[in-house]
């Protein structure tokens, strides 16, 4: 570079005795960009061959300020290359908004804003300059992001902040983010035109994100210019309330933006060497009228650099550490005074977060509601669901319509009197949004949205977004050993505040979220983790029950970002599994305040509104009900299925991974729910069989169910044939046993054990549901003497004993209908009588033949053929078909017999498994009409074996 012959337009002005001397990057850099400002701006005219030298230098720098770290450390101290590099983004973005998407003054005014079909005629007309220009200023910014990273940050940021490049900075990411936002419709454009528009959009998207890696550089460990990017991305004019009369009730911005504004002048100093560094470029060039002239002096920041008494100087000492109390003046009328003797950024934020934050916060003041509470408003909203949902979806002035569990004034007002839960609306602000206000599209991010950064997550996708996350991060999160304000300020954490107190905050929040949704990041990849970092900051400010109440959207029981954001808590909670906090710490408690706070979700909003949309779904199901007055879509339905997903997953991850939190679910009476929730699912979903029958002529149109007995007190020989048999309760169970006597207690009371029986039941859908079913049975009835005595009541009962020999109760060729579980619809058997020829077998087939493994696979088979399937299903943990045990009298206890014989060669660890398989084959001896003789002596089995071949069970 230091011997390249600069052309004469190039040539730098003479060097004085007074001028600090340029090294040989600094000048060629210098020259570059005074050329490429007279190109942007016409004046003057620069050619071809100047623009092709510009080029060359601007990459040459950029090539040096990546590998060389000398160069890169002096270009930083540099004061001409800062205020270069802002005369060159000032010059150009008037050149490429007008050459992009029309004239400046038709931004602020719809009525001349060009249309999208004309900012792409802008495009293409003007592709060859734009992308040039758009090239160089790529560099450039790459450049400016280079200078940052240096071992001393402080220095440049304060140059940079100093010659106003930052604002610059925000310009060019408006600039980008109005181009490439444009919904450009490339289907009527021509092939050429289609490359071109698609080229500069991506360059002005490379653009968008070498900004904010700047920017990210900018306020690394700086929190004045934290503070300065922060109030300048969240206190967006256009967002502040047209009506400012029931806003301010809660939070003021513009007294917000003035206090911030005095705090940023009050910590307006320089470090030394960054004033030392401007101060000598004002004497040494400025003054005597050198390029590229004066720092701008509209900030409070000028007094860094300019003569002593020019401008008033209203900094606080940087050497004065003594510890200041907060003190608010009430009388004081000198705002700025007012400010510095209160100390911190903004006595308006700090009120704001002293109303807003988990009311819990400080101790427990709103309560858990009881189950009673949540029972009635279960009804409640299966009374109101249609008019909800009507409501949600009606663009009318319908003020006071039911919209919500508490849409019935005189229903929710005697719940929460009862429940003594009427806390809960209040003190969590449930409603301080005003639904009726809420337009769906722009809750779901399209249309218009607030905030400088709002739209860079519907513009970037993964691997260009990471600057953004880390810039939030940087901004809000509470790392360890981080200093406090003379105040006992966390910067952090006002910081926090002021991102969800501000609407320009809550947006971007939303578009976070909702960007992991939409591009299905896993847990392991950075974004997922950034932005977990990120609700953990919003968490240890117990401002995230407010954030839960912020993403609302009427029309959905937990909306996208929701859903989302539960996710994230968990991972926040799984992330503690290997080093939880003590229980007696201030995270802990912490912790179990946000966990109250969901539960308190799930019981009062999502349950009752998900097991009242059962409730339709099962009265459509068994034709009491029109499938056309289901209110809601399946797009609603799957948004609902993933949110309740999403709830039950973070039950799993704080019960299983932290056992500490364990007992606050079982104070809270958890278990309801989770009862209510299976049977619903119970009513309104049907299983899908393993085995599909042919259809009788006459068919049920609602599909068959396994049913719940209504009262497991009413005097009942026991179980219906149709449902599942649970396993036989321990006579002498053991001392040392995992259940839980406080569970096992909640379930009786809530009649949890007949859902939990029926989910014995095969289910295509899950098709381990029955072993784990299983699993907690045991630990169900380990333990509890009023479960085993619950469990004794059910089973069904021996009939009474008939002469051996006669069985009146059998019908021999008589048809039967017959429920096999994992069999859809009922099969018809029938009983061989006595003497009648056995039908004949079907032809084997060799078992490595395709044939047989096909068959082998469905499960096929006749006859004699059935009971090895039977065993093979006992050996799987799934109950048999009844078809392949259900033999008439002795046969059949024969059939199970050999059935239970065979399962037994195979080793189950689990011997509650053998019993359920035992079981079944009883419930279909007893269907059949068999005896269900619990003291058979070892000649009857004998007997019983050899009429095996008398009495077969056939299927139709």
């Amino acid at each position: 570079m230091a011997s390249t012959v600069l052309p004469a337009e190039m040539a730098p002005h003479a060097a004085t005795d007074s001028r600090r001397p340029l090294s040989v990057e600094e000048l060629c850099f210098t020259s570059a960009m005074s050329c490429f400002e007279g190109w942007l701006k016409l004046d003057p005219a620069i050619g071809p061959r100047t623009m092709a030298y510009v080029t060359r230098f601007i990459s040459k720098t950029l090539d040096k300020t990546q590998t060389h770290k000398e160069v890169r450390e002096n270009l930083s101290q540099s004061v001409e290359v800062w205020i270069w590099l802002t005369r060159d983004f000032a010059a150009a973005i008037p050149s490429l908004t007008t050459r992009s998407i029309g004239p400046l003054a038709s931004l602020n005014d719809p009525d001349k804003g060009v249309t999208p079909q004309e900012s792409t005629a802008l495009i293409t007309k003007n592709y060859p300059s734009l992308k040039e220009d758009l090239q160089l200023l790529l560099k450039l910014m790459h450049v400016a992001r280079n200078l940052l990273v240096v071992p001393e940050p402080g220095i440049p940021q304060d140059l940079c902040a100093a010659a106003q490049f930052d604002q610059m900075l925000y310009q060019t990411i408006i600039l980008c983010i109005n181009v490439t936002s444009k919904a450009y419709d490339g289907d009527v454009l021509e092939d050429d035109s289609r490359k071109k528009l698609t080229e500069i959009t991506e360059l002005y998207k490379k653009l968008l994100v070498t900004c904010l890696q700047q920017a990210h550089n900018w306020i690394a460990k700086n929190d004045r210019n934290k503070m300065a990017f922060w109030s300048t991305v969240l206190f967006d004019d256009d967002a502040l309330p047209e009506d400012p009369e029931n806003v301010y009730e809660t939070f003021r911005p513009d007294i917000a933006k003035t206090e911030v504004q005095n705090w940023f002048e009050r910590n307006s100093r320089f470090c030394d060497k960054a004033r030392q560094l401007l101060t000598e470029y004002e004497e040494a060039m400025a003054n005597k009228g050198l390029p590229p002239g004066h720092l701008p002096c509209i900030s409070p920041l000028a007094w860094n650099w300019l003569p002593e008494g020019t401008v008033r100087v209203r900094a606080d000492d940087v050497n004065d550490h003594t510890k200041i109390t907060p003190q608010w003046k009430k009388d004081e009328t000198d705002k700025f005074e007012q400010d510095k003797a209160y100390g911190r950024v903004s006595r308006e934020v700090d009120t704001w977060w002293l109303k807003t934050r988990d009311p819990n916060y400080d101790e427990w003041v709103v309560p858990m509601p009881t189950v009673e509470f949540a029972k009635l408003r279960t009804e409640n909203c299966k009374a109101n669901l249609v008019n909800r949902y009507a409501h949600s979806y009606r663009a009318t002035e319908d003020e006071g319509s039911i919209h919500s569990a508490e849409g019935s004034p005189v229903a929710e007002g005697s719940v929460e009197q009862e429940a003594q839960g009427g806390h809960y609306v209040h003190d969590y602000n449930d409603d301080m949004i005003e639904e009726e206000d809420i337009d769906d599209d722009e809750s779901y991010g399209e249309g218009p949205m607030n905030g400088l950064l709002t739209e860079v997550p519907n513009i970037l996708d993964p691997t260009q977004i990471e600057a953004l996350h880390m810039i939030v991060k940087s901004c809000i999160l509470d790392n360890a050993g981080l200093a406090l304000s003379r105040a006992g300020e966390n910067l952090q954490k006002t910081r926090c505040r002021m991102f969800l107190a501000l609407e320009c905050g809550r947006s971007l929040l939303r578009e976070i979220l909702v960007f992991i949704a939409v591009w299905e990041k896993r847990e392991e990849e950075t974004i997922f983790q950034l932005t977990t970092q990120i609700i953990e900051a919003i968490h240890h400010s117990a401002l995230l029950p407010y954030a839960w109440q912020s993403l609302r959207i009427p029309k959905d029981i937990i909306s996208p970002a929701q859903t989302v954001l539960l996710r994230l808590v968990s991972a926040m909670f799984f992330a503690q599994k290997d080093n939880p906090p003590p229980s007696d710490s201030k995270e802990h408690v912490r912790d179990v305040k946000l966990l109250h706070f969901l539960f308190i979700q799930f019981r009062s909003r999502i349950v009752p509104e998900c097991v009242a949309l059962m409730h339709l779904q099962a009265e459509i199901r068994n034709g009491r009900c029109d499938p056309a007055d289901f209110p809601v879509d399946s797009w609603d339905m799957e948004r609902a299925k993933d949110g309740l997903y999403q709830f039950l997953n973070l039950l799993e991850t704080v019960t299983f991974y932290l056992p500490d939190m364990r007992p606050y679910f079982r104070e809270w009476d958890a278990v309801y729910e989770l009862i209510n929730l299976l049977q619903g699912l119970e009513a309104a979903v049907p299983r899908k069989a393993m085995v599909d029958t042919p259809a009788p002529a006459k068919r049920n149109l609602a599909p068959h169910h396994p049913s719940i007995p209504a009262d497991p007190d009413d005097d009942d020989d026991g179980y219906d044939s149709k449902t599942t048999l649970s396993p036989h309760p321990s006579k002498n169970p053991p001392t040392n046993t995992p259940g839980n006597l406080q569970v096992q207690t909640q379930l009786l009371r809530h009649n949890g054990i007949i859902p939990l029986l029926n989910c014995c039941n095969y289910d295509g859908h899950q098709t381990f549901q029955r072993e784990r079913t299983a699993v907690l049975l045991k630990y169900l009835t380990d333990g509890s003497e009023d479960v085993r005595a619950y469990m004794h009541q059910i089973l069904p009962r021996q009939p009474p004993p008939q002469p051996q020999g006669q069985h009146p109760q059998l019908r021999y060729n008589e048809p039967t209908a017959l429920r096999i579980d994992g069999v859809a619809g009922e099969v018809k058997v029938r009983l061989r009588a006595p003497g009648e020829p056995m039908p004949p077998r079907p032809p084997s087939i060799p078992v490595g033949s395709a044939a047989g493994a096909a068959a082998a696979g469905m499960g096929m088979g006749m006859g004699r053929a059935l009971p090895p399937l039977a065993s093979a299903a006992a050996a799987m943990g799934v109950r048999p078909s009844a078809s392949s045990t259900a033999a008439g009298g002795n046969g059949g206890a024969a059939t199970g017999q050999r059935s239970a014989s065979a399962s037994g060669a195979r080793t189950r660890p689990d011997q509650l498994l053998q019993d359920i398989v035992a079981l079944a084959d009883e419930a279909a001896r007893l269907a059949m009409g068999g005896r269900l003789d619990a003291d058979e002596t070892e000649e009857e089995e004998e007997e019983e074996e050899d009429e095996e071949g008398e009495q077969m069970c056939a299927i139709f």
